[in-house]
């Protein structure tokens, strides 16, 4: 064959074997195909599958689909087994009907489609949003928005934090179980803000009503069987509607400036009347005090006259001198200047007590400044004329007085 020719190198037994057998354009036969992948599998498990072997081609093939056969359900066995972490519940089912909980570590189970697993985590805190989503300036004013008892209108945002107490009924119980949670949670919120004023929402007792959502919370999930417990109960914000804030707020310095005006009025009423009662009380004990006075003076007055006319009877000149002295004694003692008759010439003698009582006042204060512990009293001398008048009056006071008595044993 020359070097030109161009099926040099490719050899001439392949080109006769290509002209014998079947063109390279035709597609292969199913029937060789099979029967080289039998004597390939009897190779490779010692079936030999040459001339000088004793199996037969038949024998070969049925223990080469036992071992792929037996392969294939060990696979699919070890499919069974699954792990559970730390803090998660498996749940099995078995053709979908619930059959057993396993906890967490290593578990096996019939593989699929016999039994399957749902592995739920029972520790998880898991969250719902109303009114709101991830920030709170992410308003969704549907749910956000409420109607209160008096016939106002809030605007309220809040988060419900839970967690899985029973798996089973979590998954078989319920369908949607997140969308369920978040309904329940504006059903609740709903109802308990409906039955109260809008005052006590926004300001008196926030925490009475996040108390009242979670116990309600719980009774309905409770009652669909939701194995799920309310864990806390949050309020991002409450506030009136964005159109009407400005008035609201008019509305609340209005009630505010009322309530200072309550309190300012309360207190000085309460600084007036207890002072009114006290002085009504001073006024009723003096006037009390004064009767009493006075009766007790009246009396006193007619139990002292009453011994007097006894007296009198007894005695009339002496009980009348004595009288008279008692009398002008009172009247001496509240008078500084006295005028005396001296009966020689219808003459009055002024005597100047006023000065004699300053004087004698003077003297002892200077006599308690020089003298010794004890106070001493001195009196100034009077003058002759004043003792001669002096003298002489008590000498006309004790006549008149025989006299009188001398009348009064003659009258007897």
């Amino acid at each position: 064959m020359s070097i030109n020719d161009p099926r040099w190198g490719r050899g001439s037994q392949n080109d006769d074997r290509n002209q014998e057998g079947k063109k390279p354009d035709t597609p292969p036969d199913l029937d060789e195909l099979w029967r080289d992948m039998n004597q390939r599998l009897n190779r490779f498990f010692g079936g030999g599958g040459g001339r000088g072997s004793g199996m037969t081609p038949g024998r070969g093939a049925s223990l080469g689909v036992a071992a792929v056969i037996a392969i294939v359900l060990f696979l699919w066995l070890i499919s069974g087994f699954f792990i559970v972490q730390e803090g998660q519940t498996a749940v099995v089912t078995t053709f979908g009907k619930y059959s057993h909980k396993t906890g967490s570590g290593f578990n096996w189970r019939w593989p699929y489609p016999i039994q399957n697993q749902e592995i739920v985590n029972v520790q998880q805190v898991r969250t719902v949003e109303v009114g709101f989503r991830g920030n709170v300036r992410n308003k969704q004013t549907k749910e956000s928005l409420m109607l209160t008892d008096d016939e106002n209108i809030i605007d309220i945002q809040f988060a419900v934090q839970y967690m899985l107490s029973d798996p089973v009924k979590w998954l078989f119980n319920n369908r949607d179980q997140e969308e369920m949670v978040k309904q329940i949670a504006e059903s609740s919120i709903r109802e308990v803000v409906g039955k109260h004023k809008m005052d006590f929402v926004l300001y008196e007792d926030r925490a009475k009503v996040t108390a009242d959502v979670k116990i309600l919370m719980q009774q309905i999930l409770d009652r669909y069987n939701s194995g799920a417990r309310v864990a806390n109960v949050t309020v991002q914000g409450v506030q009136p509607p964005e159109q009407v804030q400005a008035a609201f707020h008019d509305a609340v310095k209005a009630g505010q400036d009322r309530e200072r005006q309550k309190n300012e009025g309360q207190a000085y009423a309460n600084d007036v009347i207890p002072r009114a009662r006290g002085a009504a009380s001073r006024l009723m004990q003096e006037a009390e005090a004064y009767r009493s006075r006075v009766v007790a003076n009246a009396q006193g007055d007619s139990a002292r006259f009453k011994q007097v006319v006894s007296e009198y009877q007894k005695a009339p000149a002496v009980t009348r001198d004595r009288l008279y002295l008692d009398t002008m004694q009172q009247i001496f003692a509240n008078t500084s200047k006295i005028m005396v008759d001296a009966r020689t010439g219808n003459n009055l003698l002024y005597l100047p007590l006023d000065k004699l009582i300053s004087q004698t006042a003077g003297s002892d204060a200077s006599g308690k400044t020089a003298a010794a512990p004890g106070p001493t009293v001195t009196t100034a001398p009077l003058p002759n004329d004043v003792q001669q008048a002096l003298e002489q009056r008590q000498r006309d006071s004790s006549r008149t007085r025989e006299a009188r008595d001398s009348r009064d044993r003659e009258g007897r």
